[in-house]
């Protein structure tokens, strides 16, 4: 049996761990963080990502543990509907679940023991027969294959492909949380634009409610008090804007610069190293499609590799799939992103005359393109 490292105990680490588990690898994932915590924020999961989990026998249960989101659409600080998308066919199909919900469900199709905490990863190498990591203590460990699933920062990419430039940063950034408890009558969700900010409202399966907001600022520009920079900023807005960020301890909101990476992409795979995630293609949250593409990352590799015995020829039959599609997404995710975060007053203007005489069916083809993708075949 060959073995596989999956370096990164993220969405996209733990799914690909199945997918190689699903076409007859021993896998190993190396997580660094001495423990799995079960925090985090909300996240839609989209029809091509929940086609991909329903490839690897993962979809009924990832659906169980979440559900469509509601209503939603997108409206102006005052609460004004620009654009109502609830009755647009293309938005149906998605799942909405908190982030660790999603992580403990796909933890639940790993055996004992292959998922491996307190390991973190400093160097990657790969030679003729085998791919080697090191890890913090000193050791080393090889294998048939290195899966690079750790992050926009990734170690593997940046010992690897030293020429690559890295994360960009994206000239906003974002605050998020997921209320303490169920909030009452949230029932629509969907987006709010202003002037160079933005907020999101996801409403979870439990009544409690995910939100996000985001403004332009310059990189690293953190203030004391999260919770009460975005109170600041858009406690004034339209309900439930207000009573969600009161049903949120201030010790929850999570604040988190935007980066993608600088185009061109990498190339995915060298020798017996693959890259995976956001370690490969890390794009701004803008079309929600950052977990979704790792997802089809982990399904399409684990294709590749049942479809032919030489590791370094199924790595270049996946990066061959993979970089051409996601770059495309990362292009998409940057325009949408440019459009959002807007914040000349003309600018503004023409962008929500644009959203007034567009129909919702039209906006979202960009949408449609992307979530019609489907999985390749696995044994």
């Amino acid at each position: 049996m060959r073995h596989a490292l999956v370096v990164g105990g993220g969405i996209g680490g733990v799914t690909a761990a199945i997918a190689l588990g699903r076409v007859g690898w021993q896998v190993s994932v190396l997580e660094r963080a001495a423990s799995i915590s079960d925090v985090g924020s909300g996240i839609t999961l989209f029809p091509n990502a929940v086609r991909a989990l329903d490839a690897l026998g993962a979809g009924d249960a990832i659906r169980a543990a979440g559900a469509p989101p509601p209503a939603a659409g997108m409206q102006r600080p005052d609460g004004t509907v620009v654009v109502d998308v609830s009755e647009v066919p293309s938005v149906g199909g998605i799942v909405a679940l908190h982030r660790a919900d999603l992580h403990r469900t796909l933890r639940s199709f790993l055996a004992d023991g292959v998922l491996r905490t307190g390991v973190e990863v400093t160097s990657v190498a790969t030679e003729a027969g085998t791919a080697t990591v090191t890890t913090a203590d000193g050791g080393t460990l090889t294998a048939d294959l290195v899966v690079a699933a750790d992050g926009l920062r990734s170690t593997a990419r940046a010992a690897l492909w030293p020429e690559h430039a890295g994360p960009r940063y994206a000239g906003y950034t974002s605050w998020r949380a997921v209320t303490a408890e169920p909030v009452e009558n949230v029932e629509y969700g969907g987006e709010t634009w202003g002037r160079g900010l933005r907020f999101g409202i996801l409403p979870l399966r439990d009544g409690r409610v995910y939100w996000f907001a985001v403004a332009n600022a310059p990189a690293g520009a953190e203030a004391p008090d999260p919770h009460a920079e975005v109170v600041a900023r858009f406690g004034g807005w339209h309900d439930p804007i207000p009573r969600l960020l009161a049903a949120t301890p201030p010790g929850d909101v999570l604040h988190l610069d935007i980066h993608d990476l600088y185009l061109p992409l990498p190339p995915f795979a060298r020798g017996r190293v693959a890259l995976l995630g956001d370690a490969a293609h890390a794009m701004t949250p803008d079309v929600g499609q950052g977990a979704c593409q790792a997802i089809e990352d982990a399904v399409t590799l684990a294709s590749a590799l049942a479809g032919e015995p030489d590791v370094p020829r199924a790595l270049a039959a996946y990066d061959a799939q993979r970089r051409p599609r996601t770059e495309s997404v990362v292009k998409a995710a940057r325009r949408t992103g440019r459009l959002a975060q807007a914040d000349g007053a003309v600018v503004v203007a023409l962008r929500g005359l644009l959203m007034r005489v567009v129909p919702p069916s039209a906006s979202l083809r960009m949408v449609e393109r992307i979530t019609a993708w489907t999985p390749p075949p696995l044994p």
